[in-house]
């Protein structure tokens, strides 16, 4: 059976029986249509309409694929375990009774110990245009997406004549920093690279992130489409809702995008040790990619 390799914290939820804090994992805001897998075999296990917010800290589904999960006594002698029927990697507990939904289950599962497939779509190319912060940093995480074609750092949100990086730094032209992201939906949905774009940065922070501070530096999306949006003010209020404060991101339509100077662009990819990279983005990018772990390219020396 083939298995995937897994991280630190991914094996002592998989092989070890750990559990992950509650709130600090994925999946919690995400309600694209696919399949939930086995991090481990790849198995899948969920199918995304079974899951809801049970309000516990974990992902909950109320339903299973017929034959993917195998359960047994945990080792307390009071609780169910749950587990891959492929490749015996604990998933977390069931519960029944609670009359959450109409199923009354609730499968409660270790954000580590899975992987999400999104359904096949229509369009093989789709675009997101993001910003939150310095383009440098978003540009270097999101170029290293599996499923991401193409990121290009610019500007959106003003006028085409001010479209410079002095200007822009200037703060008046009404231009943000941002990433113009190309990426194929059946690899990545929108939805998982919100997840990962509201992660990356502070969307409760106006015009500021860190020490960088200006308009230019405003959380925004804009968005290319209405099913764009509504997936973004869906997950806003999944945030809003789980504690994580007010959120600020601005949604803004379909703006013309203009890139940035040739310099700006791969900034990261080209001045590893710089000290702004090597201080700011190589730390923010390790814990993503540890996090996000099956959704990142493998590269070595980040």
């Amino acid at each position: 059976m083939k298995r995937n390799p897994l991280t630190d914290d991914e094996r002592q939820v998989l092989e070890e029986k750990g559990t992950e804090a509650p709130f600090s994992g994925r999946f919690l805001t995400l309600d694209d249509n696919g399949t939930y897998c086995c991090r481990r075999c790849q198995s899948p296990l969920f199918r995304s309409e079974h899951k809801f917010e049970a309000g516990c800290g974990w992902p909950a589904f109320d339903d299973e694929i017929p034959g993917a999960v195998r359960r047994q006594t945990d080792a307390d002698g009071r609780r169910t375990e749950i587990l891959c029927a492929h490749c015996d990697g604990h998933l977390g507990h069931v519960f029944e009774g609670e009359q959450l939904t109409a199923n009354n289950l609730r499968h409660c599962v270790n954000a580590l110990a899975m992987s999400f497939t999104p359904d096949a779509r229509p369009a093989e190319r789709e675009v997101a245009v993001l910003g939150g912060g310095c383009f440098w940093c978003l540009e270097a995480l999101f170029q290293r997406l599996a499923g991401v074609v193409s990121v290009t750092s610019g500007y959106a949100g003003g006028m085409p004549q001010d479209a410079d990086y002095q200007t822009v730094c200037g703060g008046e032209s009404g231009h943000i920093e941002v990433i113009k992201v190309v990426f194929d939906p059946s690899v990545l949905s929108f939805g998982q690279l919100l997840e990962i774009f509201f992660d990356a940065h502070d969307p409760t922070s106006w015009d500021r992130q860190g020490a960088d501070a200006g308009s230019q530096y405003r959380s925004a999306l804009f968005c290319q489409s209405e099913e764009q949006r509504q997936v973004a003010e869906r997950q806003i209020a999944a945030l809003e809702f789980l504690g994580r404060g007010r959120i600020v991101t601005e949604l803004r339509g379909d703006e013309p995008f203009f890139p940035a100077e040739a310099y700006h662009q791969n900034y990261f990819n080209q001045n590893r040790d710089q000290p702004y990279c090597h201080w700011n983005i190589k730390p923010k990018m390790a814990t993503l990619m540890a996090k996000y772990a099956d959704r990142f390219v493998p590269e070595s020396g980040v």
